[in-house]
């Protein structure tokens, strides 16, 4: 009865890693530590900023340009024909021109630019979500391989015992050398487990470091997940509406549509007007009615205005060829957004039916735990009044081992199915989780701001500072251990 109680109360701290850690951090604060500073999530948003210049880009077509000249000619040697060359020569310009018409095509430049900056805040959105729906899996990693750590921990202690006392027993003739080789045996099986536990404890507390961004310290519980769907019928009504990686699929979509539009211009008429100015100095260097040179300043200067036109006549089949290419890449992304549809209703789908699943194996690993304890009283019980062998015994406690083992997958899998929903429906985002909110909240990136900010310039100049990373870097992390917290008595 000792030995029972001893593995009762080993078992019952080791998985309380899942239940109550003293001082612990959450699932929030590693949240909001990989929002500011995961380097995927710190990229796409650098990749979105790059898609907004897409429509300054564009809308550079629509205005005017400017352009200056300038040239100073030394003659060297000057011409033998009649008449009189310049030693030098000192010319200036300047010509300005405005596109009137272009078939549409700058129009429809702009409006698809503009489709894909959304289409680019949507796929932004599916990053932050797949960023987060990775901290929650290694978060729960490490809470799940932490746990199955103490278990196996406790039943080598559990082992140790009764390998010492199945070696006393022997020693007085109670059991038999085989109930001693039994216990031995079961025991190296049993630290073979612990050692391949605590090299997943560590490959998760890596992989936890290489997502948050962090070392992970003891890890609280974490809260329960709101806003999960009655049916999935009602998951997937909600992905189609709000998943983001189907939203950017549809505006990809609608951006082609533009596309095709461009390249029809391309046979279409263009009209432009334009003007210009331009001067010429000779600095002197022209004789004037046989003068020597530099009697008279010769210079003089000129102005134009007018209306260009350009109305392409035959170009080998080259805008016709242009509109076919881009009415095949929007078949394209046409069915590209189905195929999208069909991942997302299969994901949703089958995440529902993994979180459904995952809490039923919850309960019936909570059943199977407590009767595999209460098995186990039963044959020690019973292996005293000689009606067990060591070996029910060791059959009994692997059989507990086992439940709960997997009752602490069970949870992880629970957690981490239930976020995947979230996810999918597109409801796991930096808002949704309300990581804006509280003593330790993050300052939510609005891709918004940025677009706001470079969609009207058209100054020349006006660059940005150099790059520098946001994310942080993990070299200076120390290597893991499978060290646990120690756990309160229960």
């Amino acid at each position: 009865m000792k030995r029972l109680t001893l593995r009762a109360s080993l078992l019952a701290g080791a998985i309380a890693a899942l239940a109550a850690p003293a001082m612990a951090d959450d699932l929030r604060s590693a949240l909001v530590t990989a929002y500011q500073t995961n380097p995927t999530l710190q990229a796409a948003r650098a990749n979105q900023r790059a898609t907004d210049e897409g429509v300054p880009i564009a809308k550079s077509a629509a205005l005017p340009s400017l352009s200056g000249t300038a040239s100073y000619t030394e003659n060297l040697e000057k011409s033998a024909s009649p008449g009189f060359t310049p030693d030098r020569v000192l010319s200036a310009g300047a010509n300005l021109g405005l596109p009137v018409y272009a078939g549409g095509a700058i129009r429809n430049s702009i409006r698809a630019a503009k489709v894909r900056v959304e289409a680019g805040q949507a796929d932004l959105r599916g990053v932050e979500s797949g960023v987060f729906a990775q901290v929650v899996a290694t978060y729960m990693d490490v809470i799940r391989d932490q746990a199955i750590v103490g278990l196996n921990r406790s039943n080598v202690q559990v082992l140790e015992v009764n390998l010492k006392a199945t070696s006393d027993r022997y020693e007085i003739g109670d059991v038999t050398r085989t109930d001693v080789a039994q216990s031995n045996s079961r025991l190296a099986l049993a630290r073979g487990d612990l050692r391949t536990a605590e090299a997943s404890l560590v490959s998760s507390r890596e992989r936890y470091i290489q997502v948050v961004g962090r070392a992970p310290q003891e890890l609280a519980p974490p809260p329960p997940l709101a806003g999960l769907p009655a049916s999935p019928e009602d998951a997937v009504e909600a992905a189609l509406a709000n998943n983001p990686d189907l939203a950017a699929a549809r505006l990809d979509s609608k951006a082609a549509a533009y596309d095709v539009r461009v390249a029809g211009a391309g046979r279409l008429p263009r009209l432009s007007v334009f003007t210009g100015t331009s001067y010429n100095n000779y600095l002197n260097s022209v004789p004037v009615n046989g003068s020597a040179p530099g009697t008279v300043a010769n210079h003089y200067g000129s102005a134009q205005a007018g209306i260009s036109a350009s109305i392409p006549l035959f170009q080998g089949g080259l805008p016709a060829a242009r509109e076919r290419q881009a009415q095949a890449i929007e078949g394209s992304t046409m069915e590209r957004e189905i195929a999208i549809e069909r991942e997302v209703i299969a994901t949703v789908r089958s995440a529902y039916t993994s979180w459904k699943a995952a809490n039923d194996v919850i309960a019936m690993n909570q059943t199977a735990v407590e009767a595999a304890a209460l098995s186990l009283e039963g044959v020690r019980a019973e292996n005293t009044v000689g009606n067990r062998t060591i070996l029910n015994i060791l059959d009994a406690e692997q059989e507990l081992l086992r439940a709960q083992v997997q009752l602490v997958a069970a949870r992880r899998n629970a957690y981490v199915a239930g976020f995947n929903l979230l996810a999918a429906m597109g409801k796991a985002q930096a808002r949704d989780l309300a990581l804006d909110a509280g003593p330790d909240s993050a300052v939510l990136y609005d891709p918004q701001v940025n677009y706001d900010r470079v969609k009207g310039k058209i100054w020349d100049w006006a660059k940005d500072p150099a790059p520098k990373p946001v994310a942080t870097r993990t070299v200076d992390s120390a290597a893991q251990d499978a060290t646990i917290p120690p756990q309160p008595a229960p």
